[in-house]
């Protein structure tokens, strides 16, 4: 699947988004290392907790399909500028695809390119791989 079909496959997820409270429909687009494309949209919660982004969304369903490899995300959003994923979904997406391409796209049109390394480059790890010091 080409960058400009991901785009446009997440523009259309994007139109089921449930965001009553915000009115900002997110779509996501989500390419497995298996070939397999998981779409998802952001869904509000009156209590803004629960709510979950369009990246999670997709990638939890990729998830439980039973996908852990990833090669690229593409989101959407409505508006005239394109925004990156937010923090919680970036820690989310480096624990399967530490340098997933993430494409970013306005409803005005056009997109841009970037490396999760690149978005999040002190992203949480393992913390059993950390020392631990007594001193």
């Amino acid at each position: 699947m080409t960058d400009k079909e991901m785009v446009e496959a997440a523009r259309r997820a994007r139109l089921y988004a449930y965001s009553p409270y915000s009115g900002f429909r997110v779509g996501a687009c989500l390419k497995a290392a298996s070939g397999k494309i998981y779409c998802g949209c952001n869904v509000e919660s009156v209590s803004f907790t629960p709510t979950c982004c369009a990246e999670r969304t997709a990638l939890f369903a990729a998830v439980a399909a039973g996908d852990r490899e990833f090669e690229s995300i593409a989101v959407a959003c409505d508006g005239k500028k394109a925004v990156w994923p937010c923090g919680v979904c970036r820690q989310a997406l480096v624990e399967f695809a530490p340098d997933l391409e993430v494409i970013v796209a306005a409803e005005s049109g056009g997109w841009e390119k970037a490396r999760l390394s690149e978005l999040l480059p002190h992203a949480f790890k393992d913390y059993k791989e950390n020392e631990v010091r007594d001193d």
